[in-house]
């Protein structure tokens, strides 16, 4: 006899969400890691760029390129700013899809404890049917041996 689990269509279904989540858990990480070290990049960027201008004030610098240096770092800061947003959206995103993501497996543990459960529950359906059949056959030859 073949255990049949009757709920193994469910399980399937919630392991096949369990890898589509699972998926675009590991996307939105990636969108989070791009965001994040284009960021570091830019804070770098400007780091080393306000060095540079300070080193350069030390030592005489032209005012054009004073002008020129300071309209640059404060354009690179309206894209920090942006980059900021963007790393926290990707960062609320990924939280998002890990809470997915852990209720996904919470579901499938579920179903396959249920499928546990079931399956030692068949498994000991079946030995009690197999002992029930050998106290039979027992039973049935102790009649025959008594009655020759």
């Amino acid at each position: 006899m073949r255990f049949n689990y009757k709920f193994q269509h469910i399980l399937t279904l919630k392991e096949r969400e369990k890898e589509e989540t699972l998926t675009l858990y590991d996307e939105s990480v990636r969108q989070f890691e791009n965001a994040a070290k284009k960021l570091y990049d830019l804070l770098k960027k400007k780091e080393v760029l306000e060095q540079f201008q300070s080193d350069k004030l030390e030592t005489g610098y032209s005012i054009q390129k004073i002008r020129h240096n300071q309209l640059f770092i404060n354009n690179l800061e309206e894209t920090i700013d942006f980059w900021q947003k963007k790393v926290l959206a990707t960062r609320n995103e990924m939280r998002y899809w890990e809470g997915k993501l852990l209720e996904s497996n919470i579901e499938v543990k579920k179903y396959e404890k249920m499928k546990d459960k079931s399956y030692e529950y068949f498994q000991q359906w079946i030995n009690t049917n197999e002992n029930n059949q050998m106290d039979e056959i027992a039973a049935i030859q102790f009649q025959h041996r008594k009655g020759n």
